[in-house]
């Protein structure tokens, strides 16, 4: 081939935006196709990516992110520009909030229009807008730099604390041409794009002598450390010390939550009795109440209950967000981890077990609260409560322990994280540190696609329908997700009335008796009606066992549950009713 034939071959920024992430690994984007994209998507499936293609941005967003805390790669969002972009807004704020990698690609209008604010279709300045929201944001106007703004977003979403990043696309951007062997030569591919971050030995050492002089001493268990994949280390560390450990909702199944030293079943101890408590990967965050209050053993909100803190956390901004931590390790989970463990071995025999009053109290009061959740379960009323119906997905959980649960909702995801036990790490995804409804069909549709697993997706009706759409998307892809939602007919339940008498019903009551199920069957997937924990078990068996699309319209007491949840302290309006 000559130099003239070599100079015609010319690419452009579809091809390069498509070899850049290919080159990174990148093998599945989540997305919507429109203006100014669309052909980006056809292109990247061609190319051999997988695209999956969404009803709704947000929810492909939400896929993208779980995506990423599944395989510690960012997780890819392509959306159209303005509406689109503010819609995928959402997941990637929530990201960023939960610490997955995560990159927004968003398409947009040119800049010359946009700065001048002369009127273009969808015009929008997006990046403004992303900065704040997330952990980092750029913007590629030259085919040429299209290498170092995917290598760029791809290191910001995985190093150091891992985070939404958005990465700015101008329409005009896509039909620029270059020299094909230059444009091979202007991408990246990204060398250790998330460096490990090795822990100051003196800090380990201050953590362990910390450690050594603890009475009762407590290990928390975050979503970080579920992130991280050192799950051998972690376990190892529990093991060693012999120390109690509490995991938070999605670091559930680090250890089998059947494991001799959880402390789960008896957290409302734990928590006020401790005096040295270390944090791995977790955060001292709303869902941990800060450190202090009465959770604690404080007399009030603001007070701290006199516990010591070790936290171990990549970020060193982390600590003393809350309350003293006394003992702070920074540097990432796995390092921190195998550090602390080798200080730990090396003390061999020499090394402190925890004493047998701490652990018996905790053992007694696990016992007798296990028990008292084992009666409730074995109830079996007409209609179904929650327990009822959560006693079934324990026992399918217990029989296929590599199938994904996805759970979200206020009283379905109380209820759940409270009664099905999981056994395997990252098996358990659910609305994290935000809180926040709408992530469920996203995070199914991630999981299937991720692991190739059966998702089971526990939702509470009014969860369920800020992504119910995306049932049509499990069907078109054949997914291997079962969709159990939780009707009692409303918003915690389905019994409030309109005070004034009207027509209309109470904002918090939906369509009594509807058929979610029916709605699965609309694209061509399996719709169950399910009003007895026996017909719910055998719908979910055969789901599991079939692969196949289902939903299952499990009908629960409307007066079951209660309001907000197990966060009624924060409304307002609950918390003085109770």
């Amino acid at each position: 081939m000559t130099n003239d034939t070599q100079s015609a071959e010319q690419t452009d920024g579809f091809n390069l935006v498509i070899d850049a992430l290919k080159l990174n690994g990148i093998d599945t984007i989540f997305g919507l196709p429109g203006i100014p994209i669309t052909d980006l998507t056809r292109k990247a499936q061609a190319a051999g990516i997988r695209v999956i293609s969404f009803r709704h941005e947000q929810n492909a967003g939400n896929a993208a992110a779980i995506a990423g805390f599944l395989t510690q790669k960012p997780g890819i969002c392509l959306t159209v520009s303005a509406p689109g972009f503010l819609n995928g807004l959402t997941a990637l704020s929530n990201a960023t909030t939960n610490c997955f990698p995560m990159i927004l690609i968003s398409g947009s209008s040119e800049r010359e229009i946009v700065d001048l604010q002369q009127g273009d279709y969808e015009e929008m300045d997006q990046l403004a807008i992303a900065k704040p929201l997330c952990k980092a944001a750029f913007r590629v106007l030259n085919a040429e730099d299209i290498g170092i703004g995917v290598a760029r977003a791809i290191r910001a979403a995985v190093s150091g604390r891992p985070g939404g990043v958005y990465l700015d696309l101008p329409a005009k951007l896509f039909a620029q041409s270059m020299d094909a062997a230059a444009g091979r030569a202007s991408l990246i591919k990204v060398v250790d794009p998330a460096p490990r971050q090795i822990p100051a030995p003196d800090a380990v050492q201050r953590a362990l002598d910390l450690l050594k002089t603890a009475k009762r001493p407590l290990i928390v268990l975050g979503k970080g450390a579920a992130y991280a994949q050192a799950d051998a280390d972690i376990r190892a560390l529990v093991e060693k010390t012999g120390i109690p450990y509490l995991p938070m909702s999605m670091a559930k199944g680090l250890l089998p939550d059947t494991h001799k030293q959880s402390a789960a079943a008896a957290r409302s101890y734990v928590l006020p009795e401790a005096d040295v408590v270390m944090l791995i990967g977790a955060r001292l965050n709303w869902l941990l109440s800060h450190g202090k209050g009465k959770t604690w053993g404080g007399k009030s909100h603001k007070d701290w209950g006199g516990q010591k803190f070790i936290q171990i956390d990549i970020s060193p901004q982390e600590a003393d967000s809350n309350v003293r931590i006394d003992a702070p390790v920074v540097g990432d989970i796995g390092s921190c981890v195998s550090a602390m463990l080798g200080g730990i071995s090396a003390a061999g025999a020499g090394w402190p077990q925890p004493s047998a009053d701490w652990l018996g109290a905790i053992d007694e009061r696990k016992t007798k609260n296990i028990a008292k959740m084992a009666e409730t379960l074995a109830k079996n009323p007409s209609p179904m409560n929650f327990h009822s119906a959560l006693n079934v997905m324990r026992d399918v959980i217990k029989a296929n322990p590599d199938a994904m649960l996805v759970n979200e909702g206020a009283n379905a995801l109380d209820f759940t994280r409270s009664i099905v036990d999981m056994y395997k790490p990252r098996k358990r995804l659910d609305v994290g540190t935000w809180g926040v409804m709408g992530i469920g069909m996203g995070f199914a549709v991630a999981a299937a696609v991720v692991s190739g697993q059966p998702v089971i997706a526990v939702e509470g009706d009014s969860a369920f329908g800020f992504s119910g759409m995306e049932v049509e998307t499990i069907c078109r892809y054949k997914l291997p997700v079962c969709v159990v939602v939780m009707n009692n007919n409303g918003v915690y339940k389905g019994t409030d009335v309109n005070p004034t008498g009207g027509p209309d019903v109470a904002p918090t009551v939906f369509v009594k008796g509807a058929r979610y199920d029916k709605l699965m069957e609309a694209f061509g997937g399996v719709g169950v009606h399910a009003t007895t924990p026996a017909e719910l078990r055998k719908a979910v068996e055969e789901a599991v066992r079939s692969r196949k699309p289902t939903l299952i319209n499990a009908v629960i007491d409307e007066t079951a549950g209660t309001e907000s949840g197990r966060i009624t302290s924060l409304n307002p309006t609950a918390a003085k009713k109770k």
